[in-house]
């Protein structure tokens, strides 16, 4: 029997997956993998606590691997993917691909077949492939410009929407009781809206991604705005792949979620379905949220067939 691994490699966290030919036998979470946000070192450790805990979990060593995949953002660059390869040199005997995360994405969501998969994790993007095979990416230009609708931005826009608001309220102190006003505090370790602006402009930038489960357990409507407008953002990316892949096609066109807020956030969701609904009638929106490390498992198995 054959095993195979595929990781998925994000700014918030690093997920494994061991498989035989047909199986998922065992997965592992561990620490964040995105190079460019944490480094090379904690990129190292990362990597390579998830797969050693996944193959403890499968009953497996690293040796009996016959090939690995690994997708993570910004993963694809020569430079970084060299990186990816010599972290995981020392515990893998066996090759090591290293594609993109929106590479692991697609395959997850649609094999080798059409269709478009939006990513709304630490950072967010949206990827598709037409009938054709030509594929085109739009969004995931990085947390400081752009990943609408991410971890990262919903983090951004709730300490920006609480902010304008304290400086509306006569009473400052019954605003700063409220639930979405205090789960910032906690997440960030503040006491104050004065700590909270200071926090947010601090250098190097703040985990915005952090802010996030704070956001989506809120109540408030300012956190219901703010997650609202993160589906309607990105709607608006998988607008623009849609309208220039399929423009022709008079087909159904299968749409795909993979992320942390599109999971954790039903506001998201269903603000999402629904702006793209209304855009174009030939969208069909897969209701499930999925897990790119599957289309990383795929992509090792049939590598190593």
């Amino acid at each position: 029997m054959s095993y195979f691994l595929g990781i998925d490699g994000g700014g918030t966290k690093t997920t494994s997956a061991v498989g035989d030919e047909t199986r998922v036998l065992a997965t592992a979470t561990a620490g964040p993998s995105n190079i460019v946000r944490v480094g090379e070192e904690q990129t190292r450790e990362s990597l390579r606590t998830a797969v050693l805990q996944a193959c403890a979990a499968a009953g497996i060593t690293t040796q009996e691997v016959a090939r690995t995949c690994v997708g993570g953002a910004g993963a694809a660059r020569p430079e970084l993917a060299e990186v990816v390869r010599s972290s995981l040199a020392e515990i893998l005997s066996t090759p090591v691909d290293v594609f993109g995360d929106m590479h692991i994405a697609l395959e997850a969501a649609f094999d080798t077949g059409p269709g478009v998969v939006v990513n709304a994790g630490t950072g967010s993007f949206a990827y598709g492939r037409n009938q054709s095979g030509q594929t085109l990416r739009a969004g995931g230009w990085g947390f400081a410009i752009g990943d609408e609708g991410s971890a990262h931005w919903i983090g951004r826009q709730a300490v920006s929407t609480v902010l304008r608001e304290s400086e509306r309220r006569e009473d400052a102190s019954q605003f700063v009781e409220t639930g979405l006003v205090q789960g910032l505090y906690k997440a960030w370790g503040v006491c104050s809206i004065l700590d909270l602006a200071r926090a947010a402009n601090s250098v190097p930038p703040p985990d915005f991604a952090a802010l996030f489960p704070a956001v989506a357990r809120s109540n408030d409507e300012a956190a219901r705005d703010v997650l609202r407008e993160a589906g309607s953002e990105l709607a608006q990316v998988a607008s623009v792949v849609i309208q220039r892949l399929f423009a022709k096609e008079e087909t159904i066109v299968p749409v795909a979620m993979t992320g942390g807020v599109f999971r954790h956030a039903e506001i998201v969701r269903q603000v999402f379905y629904n702006e793209l609904r209304k855009a174009d009638p030939r969208i069909q929106v897969n209701p499930s949220v999925l897990d790119p490390v599957e289309g990383a498992l795929r992509i090792a198995r049939r590598a190593g067939a």
